[in-house]
């Protein structure tokens, strides 16, 4: 095919829930660049059902994907898709046995770590194939709503239908479901309690891959909460995500100083402990609370890993210690005196500029100055404000 023309796709089962730019990655990964994806999307010239798209929108099996012409994109992209190998009955039972909540709406898993959510390069392995296993109707697969990181062990949610994956990822997006994390960070933070607000970006030269604290980046916030100490060789902390950035908490208490243990993509060598302590990630999410389409909100707790729950008793911690903190503390960022302040100075920057495009037009090159307008009132303008 010409790659002058419009191509469409159809959308295939297999691929039903998944993110657009995990699609193009999939089927398309050697001839469309993630940069060309966004750029399409950025113009408008990325549809799916004919309305404009973007990397991160959820795709639906049946879906038609619009793609606009370009040289970029060889003929070879119209290949076929790979064959997706069924579930072995290992497999559904594996899936089976995280399921710790179930409802009208949802399943809602304890997902182990190691296992990656969903696929990609030369990840073949993952949560989002294994859905199939607790599929009860042909036409509604469980479909994902958010995710954890490969190594993050714990609570995820998944709806039963398309009508609940809405429901629910407008509550992930809008902020009202409520999460909370446990995590064993290295060293003493010193305070109790705390509020991280730090802009997080995507690190250059990582591709994509890790995230740093950076002015520009996206505002990210992170409440924590130490449950319990053990000296100055580690904590035991809370944390509950008031944002969702990628790797929020694992580059939030890094840029603290404390990184979690067995994080070694933010904390190096340094995230280890002595002692028998295990090198694997010590973040565990905890408990989500979330409304649901109908009847009461969803609210579920996981248990924490094998290798989690042997370091706090090496540690000599009590497991039991760490569930009592309220889950609806509001958000320091939404209060009215928050509110307020970000308004004045909203308030003192535009009138910074007004006064600013005061001064230019009456300076050189403006109405009135050298090499302006001569003429004199509003009709001596060359064109209005800008």
């Amino acid at each position: 095919m010409d790659s002058g023309e419009t191509r469409t796709f159809t959308v295939a089962a297999d691929d039903d829930g998944i993110r657009l730019d995990r699609w193009f990655k999939r089927h398309m990964g050697d001839e469309v660049s993630f940069n060309l994806v966004s750029r399409w999307a950025r113009t408008g010239q990325l549809r799916l059902n004919g309305k404009k798209a973007g990397p991160g929108d959820r795709i639906e099996a049946g879906q038609q994907i619009r793609i606009p012409p370009t040289d970029a994109v060889p003929e070879r992209s119209a290949r076929p898709q790979r064959p997706v190998d069924p579930l072995t009955d290992d497999e559904r039972e594996f899936v089976r046995e995280m399921v710790i909540a179930s409802t009208a709406d949802a399943f809602v898993l304890n997902k182990p770590p190691g296992l990656a959510t969903q696929g990609g390069t030369k990840t073949d392995k993952h949560l989002d194939r294994l859905l199939v296993g607790l599929e009860e109707d042909e036409d509604q697969r469980p479909k994902l709503v958010h995710r954890l990181d490969k190594d993050t062990s714990g609570v995820l949610l998944v709806a039963r239908s398309a009508r609940a994956a809405a429901f629910f990822s407008k509550s992930f997006s809008g902020r009202t479901a409520r999460k909370v994390y446990w995590a064993l960070v290295v060293g003493d933070l010193g305070q109790d309690e705390g509020l991280i607000d730090a802009p997080l970006a995507k690190q250059a030269g990582t591709g994509g891959e890790k995230m740093h604290v950076a002015e520009d980046g996206q505002a990210a916030r992170t409440r924590w909460r130490v449950i319990d100490r053990a000296g100055t060789r580690a904590a035991w902390v809370e944390l509950q995500p008031l944002t969702g950035r990628t790797h929020q908490l694992r580059a939030h208490m890094a840029h603290l100083g404390h990184p979690i243990v067995g994080d070694a993509k933010y904390g190096g060598a340094e995230a280890f402990l002595t002692g028998g302590v295990s090198r694997k990630l010590h973040l565990h999410a905890r408990r989500l609370k979330i409304d649901a389409p109908e009847g009461k909100p969803i609210d579920a707790t996981a248990e924490l890993p094998p290798h989690f729950a042997e370091t706090l008793l090496t540690l000599g911690f009590e497991a039991r210690a760490g569930d009592n903190m309220p889950l609806d503390r509001p958000d320091p960022a939404k209060s009215p005196e928050v509110q307020a302040r970000r308004k004045a100075a909203a308030a003192k920057t535009a009138r910074k500029e007004r006064k600013g495009e005061r001064r230019n037009r009456g300076g050189p090159g403006g109405p009135g100055g050298p090499g302006g307008s001569s003429g004199s009132g509003g009709r001596g303008r060359s064109g209005g404000r800008r």
